[in-house]
This record gives C-alpha cells, sequence and structure tokens, in this order.
C-alpha cells in the first residue's frame, strides 16, 4: 500500500502490542506511529511491562503534543482504544475522517447496565451518534460486538480483534516431545494470573483436589501473587496437597512462558470479567491443552472446542474438574488438542497476520471513502456465524479470524460452545 501512513493512539504501549505494531511498522517501511498519552503505571512496570527501550515507531503525546497532533489529523488512517479521553481524536471525527476504534467490553459486570441513562448517553456521544460515519470498530473479545448491538452503534462495521503478544515458533513436535506425554510423565498443569476474586485461583485448587480425590498422579504449578494468595495456600495446606500443588509467586513473563513449556495443561479460570485475556494466545503458543472458562473475551475466537482445547460453561465446575481428569488421563488427546493450539496462534491468531488484515481492511475503507460512503462489511452486517472468512451454514464450525466481520454472539448463545 505505497504511501500508507497509520497512526495508532493508546494509553501505553506494552508487550500485548509491540508484536503488531512491529509488523505494522515493517509492513508500512516505517509510515506507522504509535502515540503514547500517558506513562505506564507503576504496577504494570513492576509486572515486567516495561520495556527498557522505546521502539523506534513510539512517540509519546505528553512529550510532544503539537508534533503529535499533526501526525493524528494527517495519517491516513488513525486506530484508537485504550482510553476514555476522547480529545486526540475529536477533530479528525468532526472533520468526518476515518477513524477505527478497538475495544474490550463495554459491560465486563453485565449486560443489565446498559440500562442507565448517564452511561447510554455517554455511549451515545462516543460511538452511537457515529454510525454511519468513517469510524469502524476492532472487537478486543467475542462479545464486544453484543455490547456494541446494544447501543446501536457501528452496525457492519465491528470486526473481529485482540490482543497479539509474541508468538514464538517452534518445530511443534519437538516441543511437545520436549513435554513428554509418555505414561511415564507426570501430567503437568499450569495456572497463571494474579490472584484475585475475577480470576478464580480457588478453582485451580479445587481442581487438584478432584484430581487428587480420583487417585491421579499430577503436578500442579500457580504462578501469581495478589490478595487471595495467603488463602488459596492454606486451603491446599487443609486438603493435604502440599506434595502435588506448588505456589510459586510472582514470575516474569519470560518465566511464565518456560512454565508454559514445560506444562501440558492450562487452566484458565476468569470470569466474564476478563476482556481478552492474552494468556490464552501464550499458553496455546505454548502447545498447551487449554481448559477455559466460555465467558473469557478470547475463548470463543481462539478456542475451537474438543479441537484445539476444552470449554467450560462458566460457573460449572464440575465441567472444569471433568475436563481436567480427561486430559490427565489421555496423554494423547492431550497432546492433540496442544499441537492444534499452536496451529492456532502460529498461523491465525498472531501479530503478524493480525497487521496483513488489518492493512487490507484500511485500503477497502480507503478505497470505498473515495465515493463519499463509509465503507462496511457486505456480508451480514457484522451478524452471524463464519468460517474461512465467510458466512458459516448450518452445522459448519465457528473460525473467526482477525478482521473478519465480527458475530453478534449472545452470551446466551454463547454457553454452547461448551457442548
Amino acid at each position: 500500500m505505497a504511501g500508507l501512513s497509520v497512526v495508532f493512539v493508546s494509553n501505553y504501549i506494552n508487550h500485548h502490542q509491540i508484536p503488531f505494531c512491529n509488523a505494522m511498522y515493517g509492513l508500512l517501511e516505517g509510515r506507522f506511529t504509535f502515540v503514547q498519552t500517558e506513562p505506564m503505571e507503576e504496577e504494570r512496570v513492576r509486572m515486567g511491562w516495561h520495556e527498557q527501550e522505546r521502539p523506534v515507531y513510539v512517540r509519546c503525546f505528553y512529550e510532544e503534543e503539537e508534533f503529535c497532533r499533526e501526525l493524528i489529523w494527517g495519517s491516513d488512517m488513525v486506530i484508537f482504544g485504550g482510553t476514555d479521553e476522547e480529545c486526540y481524536i475529536t477533530p479528525r471525527l468532526r472533520a468526518g475522517k476515518p477513524v477505527i476504534r478497538y475495544s474490550e467490553r463495554l459491560y465486563k459486570t453485565g449486560q443489565w447496565k446498559a440500562v442507565s441513562p448517564r452511561g447510554l448517553r455517554k455511549k451515545y456521544l462516543d460511538h452511537t451518534r457515529y454510525r454511519r460515519a468513517a469510524v469502524y470498530l476492532l472487537c478486543s473479545g467475542a462479545y464486544v460486538a453484543s455490547d456494541f448491538h446494544i447501543v446501536r452503534a457501528y452496525p457492519g462495521k465491528m470486526f473481529c480483534w485482540g490482543y497479539f503478544p509474541e508468538t514464538r515458533r517452534y518445530e511443534v513436535d519437538c516441543l511437545l516431545d520436549r513435554k513428554g506425554y509418555g505414561e511415564e510423565q507426570i501430567p503437568r498443569l499450569l495456572w497463571a494470573a494474579r490472584m484475585i476474586h475475577w480470576k478464580h485461583p480457588e478453582l485451580a485448587v479445587e481442581t487438584a483436589r478432584r484430581l487428587r480425590e480420583k487417585g491421579l498422579v499430577f503436578h500442579m504449578d500457580i504462578i501469581g501473587d495478589g490478595s487471595l494468595r495467603p488463602s488459596m495456600e492454606e486451603l491446599a495446606a487443609a486438603w493435604g496437597l502440599e506434595d502435588c500443588v506448588s505456589f510459586l509467586g510472582y514470575r516474569s513473563p519470560e518465566e511464565v512462558r518456560q512454565y508454559m513449556e514445560k506444562s501440558h495443561i492450562f487452566l484458565f479460570t476468569s470470569d466474564r470479567q476478563e476482556g481478552w485475556g492474552a494468556v490464552a494466545n501464550e499458553a496455546m503458543n505454548s502447545g498447551c491443552a487449554l481448559v477455559a472458562d466460555h465467558m473469557i473475551g478470547a475463548v470463543p475466537f481462539l478456542v475451537r472446542n474438543g479441537e484445539n482445547g476444552f470449554i467450560y460453561e462458566d460457573g460449572k465446575k464440575e465441567q472444569l474438574f471433568a475436563l481436567a481428569e480427561k486430559l490427565v488421563e489421555d496423554r494423547a488427546l492431550c497432546r492433540g488438542l496442544g499441537k492444534e493450539a499452536y496451529k492456532t496462534i502460529s498461523q491465525v491468531w498472531n501479530g503478524e497476520n493480525a497487521a496483513g488484515e488489518l492493512l487490507k481492511l484500511i485500503g477497502n475503507i480507503l478505497e470505498d471513502g473515495k465515493e463519499g460512503t463509509a465503507w462496511r462489511n457486505k456480508q451480514g452486517g457484522g451478524e452471524g456465524k463464519f468460517i474461512k472468512g465467510k458466512m458459516a451454514g448450518a452445522g459448519e464450525k465457528f473460525r473467526p479470524a482477525p478482521c473478519l466481520p465480527a458475530p453478534v454472539l449472545s452470551e446466551r448463545r454463547a454457553r454452547r460452545l461448551a457442548d
């Protein structure tokens, strides 16, 4: 796309965005800029998100305000998200210049909040009033389109998106061979997150208890720190799990990846408040068989139940326990899911592929924009199921990919993903 310039405006760059941004910078031959609007939070820095040196394409609005304003105004396309402050793109919106927003869910704690008059006014001002304008939405999670559909925003202009942490390239069979799946190999389970209530670390401990009660041999590593850690350690001790459960505390992102490369099964037990959950990308990229709650934003996009991982219905922990047990007992199944999980990330849900698909989408938007109309997807107005870039027919699998039209996936309908 000769001469195309793109600016990505967000609060700060982090390791979930850098692979995508690197790819954009390369594909656009340097005509890509990430405008950072605020310094990274200290908590994130302590968690290992801080980059020692800024990538060459990062410019900071709070250091070069005039320069950044000119970039945002003059670029062919602006990608905007990660901050509630609209002032950065207001001039473009008023002038009718194209903008692509990206967003996680509006209603992480429940769609019932859509009845709030104050909240609806804010959604109207930021989103709904642009339903017919050249403003588009990248849905960073499978339930985003449903939330925005409630407020009547972006009809036919919503597309599948996500977060894209580093994708590591392995010889997948060698990776799996190193893990080992023979009878002599003890199955290794991993849970990694902050120990807070909506991440549900207690489900990992309860899973270990259930596996022990079934007489199965295994080991579970639990990585993370937080307010619930003391109670989780007490719970494991009360159930006599000290010999099969290790609490490892905080580990750097690199150390977490090393544990993933050794683990067979990854438990992802967050609830609906997990807007995306990049740990799913990382675990699948590491060849783990993922067992995940259906309400996690990434799960309906990344996981095909029984093909490249397992999905359990939110709130039904017995399903979680049964799936973990199945994987511990069936080594061949565990390996097969891990291999397909790796392929999903290495072939589809990675920063390089996402960048290429986004540039195609931008090209379509800008080409149609020359005719004076906002471009919108012609395949069903952003609703329905999609497979390999087309609408899926009856019985076909739900196979979303970056920049395909985002289905309006209701929470009730999504429960069937765990079937």
